[in-house]
């Protein structure tokens, strides 16, 4: 099973390349409230490699984004293919667009999607150094000696990352190779999430001519966007809201150690307005989008808003709602999902780290008050994130919704080392207990 999955990540990877030798490469968010694509043009490798982590092994890339396009997704509940002709159809639409702004034909696609309940796992693996100096090859090993935990047959490894090398004692190696040493200790970051929700997701993306060139978490490449370095760096949380479930990564030292996510969004609190107010879902989301909010003023009370409608019936179409009733609708709701959040943070150790920020991003976070009630439940800083700016992104594709995109941009031009860009030894895989994904870095620091 293990090694079946190794092969289709290896193929991906090298997918990637071609696609890199190409020059150009489709980025897809698959979300539960739109599907963006971005189209990026690679400019060949850039001058100064970068050096966090173990470095990337495709080489970094400058690029810049020459397609966009964002159409209403369709067929995707809790950030999973539901209908599958509906998603494929959306799919479609949003590449065809990106690719008539861009000009040109993508036959390559990396694509992020949230949901698929992942589960993270912590592992370690320790072996000697071959000769005296480590190499590929130890790193190789090291890997394979991880024991990996008995996942279930229904679930596939999303991401296998090294996040912390040792060798003989010294810790807190971010790439050991080069380096003299006997005995080389790694610990590993393993994401898994259920297996049918990529299968999906796969056979969408194979209906729509495109070849998969890379899989994500939403959650992951959020957190790449929209977290400062040094909140990377020092340890930090990104909470993305979504339309249909809210994704929580952790970060430490650059790299992700934890994710998780919380199978409700954006859409749970517009489905609580529309019942409610009894309205649909379209008006429900309109009037969240220009009055909702999280704190009720004096002022709340006497500020009426105009529910609207078209039914035909005069007094059903005249009614009016204060803002403070619908503050005390969507409020519940939002609590809901950020102690569920709460809940997942201190499950994963979150208090042990030694930087404890909080960014708040994706559609859903922008609630007027979300930051300070955050704050509030979640007991720490909380800040709202807005993902990095790239080139030639257009103005409208900057805001937080379009975190998992943007950092699907990134991942896309500097994609961290996994398991399967290594050549790891066939071994006999164990499923034995796992341990806490936080539970390297307390020993470590």
């Amino acid at each position: 099973m293990m090694r079946q999955l190794y092969q289709s990540q290896r193929a991906m990877r090298n997918m990637r390349k071609a696609a890199m030798q190409r020059g150009v490469v489709a980025i897809l968010d698959v979300g539960t409230s739109k599907i963006a694509c971005l189209i990026l043009r690679f400019d060949g490798p850039e001058r100064t490699p970068a050096n966090d982590g173990v470095g990337s092994m495709a080489g970094q890339s400058q690029f810049r984004v020459i397609g966009a396009a964002t159409t209403r997704s369709r067929g995707v509940r809790f950030g999973e293919v539901d209908a599958m002709q509906e998603t494929e159809r959306a799919i479609r639409t949003a590449v065809q667009a990106a690719q008539k702004m861009a000009n040109l034909r993508v036959d390559h696609v990396i694509a992020c999607f949230s949901g698929a309940r992942p589960r993270s796992y912590g592992l370690d693996g320790q072996t000697a150094v071959q000769g005296t100096i480590v190499t590929d090859q130890d790193i190789g090993r090291v890997l394979a000696a991880c024991e990996l935990p008995d996942y279930g047959a229904d679930r596939e490894v999303l991401h296998a990352q090294p996040i912390n090398f040792a060798l003989d004692h010294r810790s807190g190696m971010s790439d050991p190779r080069g380096q003299i040493g006997q005995q080389l200790t790694t610990d590993l970051h393993l994401l898994t999430v259920d297996a049918s929700v990529i299968e999906n997701l796969l056979y969408c993306i194979k209906r729509c001519d495109l070849e998969l060139a890379g899989l994500a978490s939403s959650a992951y490449v959020s957190g790449i966007a929209s977290l400062v370095e040094d909140e990377q760096e020092l340890g930090a949380a990104c909470i993305d809201m979504g339309g249909g479930s809210t994704g929580i990564s952790v970060f430490i030292r650059k790299h992700m150690i934890y994710a998780d996510s919380v199978r409700m969004g954006g859409d749970h609190v517009t489905g609580d307005i529309s019942m409610g107010l009894k309205v649909p879902m379209a008006t429900a989301e309109r009037i969240k989008t220009f009055y909702g909010g999280i704190f009720a003023t004096g002022m709340d009370d006497r500020e009426m808003i105009e529910i609207g409608g078209d039914t035909g019936d005069w007094e059903r179409d005249r009614r009016t709602v204060s803002r403070a009733e619908l503050i005390g609708i969507m409020r519940p709701r939002v609590e809901e999902i950020l102690e569920d959040v709460r809940a997942r943070l201190d499950a994963a150790g979150f208090q042990h780290l030694p930087g404890q920020s909080i960014v708040l991003t994706g559609g859903g976070s922008q609630i007027p008050g979300l930051d300070s009630l955050a704050s509030r439940i979640l007991g720490q800083q909380v800040r709202l994130g807005r993902p990095l700016r790239v080139q030639g992104l257009p103005q409208a594709a900057t805001g937080p919704a379009f975190a998992g995109a943007v950092g699907l941009t990134l991942f896309a031009a500097h994609p961290q080392d996994e398991w399967w860009d290594f050549e790891v030894p066939a071994e006999k895989y164990s499923g034995k207990s796992f341990r806490k994904a936080v539970k390297w870095f307390k020993d470590n620091w």
